[in-house]
């Protein structure tokens, strides 16, 4: 429930004076009006700079994080403190990912040398239409990932990988997507190989989402207005479906340092819409309580996020998990890790 507190104001975000109007005495400002795919202007940010108001966004997409980036000494000019890509993922899967490296260089004298993002979402995660849209719109790009610090190009959709989720979640499928914390992780945390990959549920979502990769042409899944009549066309059959294999969300970091160690991430949750909440709820109280310096950030930058608030934000985010880990051996986040003597496991 929202309170006694709250209201309602009619904002057209093509349109910077409105926002700026709705933004007059505001503490805080978060964008959620996705999708970011294929979208030119950072009004809202721009508003919140103007008025000095703090601002996240849940932007899901390469370009327009970049795009917001380039605010950044505007930013730091006005005094704002601003965070993109704060959902949860990307967002508090950016966290993990600089928990991990944070502890492999600062606590184990250890050199990170490759970093993988594992996503998955049961259905559309009770999304609905946006989240329809939003992946339509990636299935648009190529996916860019690392390689030993070089930058390639990969087809969407491809480079099927099998990940063991651990418990409520199993093994699932999961496949190339280009998606922000790949370049952001990369260039901030400086690991040379970076990926990440996404899988859904039920198995044909998955076949359903190659096909359209493969057969349609990508200057169709990059109109908005065109992927936005997809989306509403498959939505009927999207949430019939939704409401049998429910939202459960799974994201899965692993790191690998030049030493051979291997240090995992996992964070299960039964809802994702819960979850994202969560995330952004805790990344707003992170803002609010001071832990973020002036200027545009990723949550990944301690600027953003400073190091010492990243285990307070983590706690946050992670309420209601069924599974939560951070920086435990592969073999200890698995479905049913076997021993075969003396205390070693596979």
């Amino acid at each position: 429930m929202l309170g006694e507190e709250s209201e309602f104001v009619e904002v057209n975000i093509e349109d910077i004076g409105s926002i700026r109007t709705a933004l007059d005495g505001v503490d805080l400002v978060i964008h959620t009006a996705g999708p970011f795919q294929q979208e030119e202007k950072c009004n809202v940010m721009e508003a919140a700079i103007s008025m000095k108001t703090a601002y996240l966004d849940v932007c899901d997409d390469t370009s327009y994080a970049w795009r917001a980036k380039s605010f950044h000494e505007k930013a730091v000019s006005a005094g704002v403190s601003a965070l993109t890509t704060c959902g949860i993922y990307p967002g508090v899967s950016n966290v993990m990912a600089a928990e991990l490296v944070h502890v492999a260089r600062n606590e184990s004298n250890d050199e990170p040398e490759k970093l993988r993002f594992f996503y998955y979402t049961a259905g559309s995660g009770g999304a609905g239409p946006t989240i329809l849209a939003t992946s339509f719109l990636l299935l648009g790009e190529d996916v860019i990932a690392y390689n030993k610090g070089q930058e390639i190009k990969l087809k969407p959709y491809s480079g099927m990988l099998t990940i063991d989720f651990g418990k409520a979640v199993g093994k699932r499928d999961v496949f190339l997507l280009n998606l922000p914390e790949v370049r952001s992780t990369h260039e901030i945390l400086g690991v040379p190989t970076v990926s990440a990959r996404f899988g859904t549920a039920p198995f044909f979502w998955n076949a359903g989402m190659q096909a359209f990769a493969k057969f349609v042409p990508s200057h169709i899944l990059r109109d908005r207005g065109r992927v936005k009549q997809l989306a509403q066309l498959f939505d009927p059959l999207v949430r019939a479906i939704d409401g049998i294999v429910g939202e459960r969300v799974s994201m899965r970091v692993d790191l690998e340092c030049s030493s051979g160690r291997k240090t995992t991430g996992l964070f299960t949750h039964k809802r994702l819409s819960v979850s994202v909440g969560n995330a952004i709820a805790a990344f707003a109280l992170a803002l609010l309580e001071g832990s973020s310096q002036p200027g545009v950030w990723f949550p990944e930058q301690p600027e953003g996020i400073a190091v010492d608030a990243r285990e307070r934000l983590l706690e946050r985010a992670a309420q209601g998990t069924s599974n939560f880990v951070m920086n435990k051996p592969p073999w200890m986040v698995g479905t049913d890790p076997k021993e075969i003597g003396l205390g070693i496991y596979y």
